[in-house]
């Protein structure tokens, strides 16, 4: 294959590479498994939760929320855990917030380090391009004339391949990370409807 030719003519710079985008494809897979049990879970809980709220049952609700780590269930707890007679709106609503402050942090852990992954690769692999076309040009400084324009191109071209190998590491990972970063602004907003769907399921005074 093309991309293993590059490989193994790039030189030492390859494998730092190599290792990024292993670490960026291990965050690549674990995420897409995590975000889509989420929404999963999250579906599921939802559909469960608002025949019990329906129905008036929340120390039911309650119990099943405090039961799971989900983050929908994590937010709903702490709004149903601030459930009471005459309770206003605003005190529940508050009590989710402050659950969506905690669930956050689980859902975007470790996606911003695909965007680092991919600086990191594209400036390794200008950096080995750098440090090869100086080796290069030093190799040929002694060499006989008639040779210097064949070694020089071909020392060129080998330094090249960290170029190209970097942007090959690093275009994926910028993909990943905007496709797990939308699917996890997908899962935030069905975590704020679904909030927001409690609360009048709930049924509670503004004022």
């Amino acid at each position: 294959m093309e991309i293993v030719k590059i490989f193994q003519s790039g030189g030492l710079f390859m494998y730092p590479i190599l290792i990024v985008f292993g670490l960026g494809l291990a965050i690549v897979i674990e995420r897409f498994l995590f975000l889509s049990s989420t929404n999963r879970k999250t579906q599921q809980l939802w559909a469960n939760l608002s025949r019990m709220i329906k129905a008036d049952d929340y120390e039911k609700a309650k119990k099943l929320t405090q039961g799971l780590n989900s983050p929908l269930a994590i937010v709903l707890n702490y709004g149903l855990a601030r459930q009471k007679p005459n309770v206003k709106r605003k005190v529940v609503e508050s009590a989710m917030e402050e659950g969506m402050m905690e669930a956050l942090p689980t859902l975007e852990e470790r996606t911003h380090y695909l965007a680092t992954f991919a600086n990191i690769a594209t400036l390794l692999g200008l950096l080995g391009t750098i440090v090869g076309l100086i080796q290069a040009f030093t190799a040929v400084a002694g060499a006989d004339p008639a040779e210097k324009a064949n070694l020089l191109s071909a020392s060129i071209s080998v330094a090249m391949n960290t170029t190209a190998f970097g942007l090959i590491v690093a275009i994926p990972l910028l993909l990943a990370h905007s496709y797990l970063s939308t699917r996890t602004a997908k899962i935030v907003s069905s975590l704020e409807m679904a909030a927001v769907k409690c609360l009048n399921l709930m049924g509670l005074d503004e004022e």
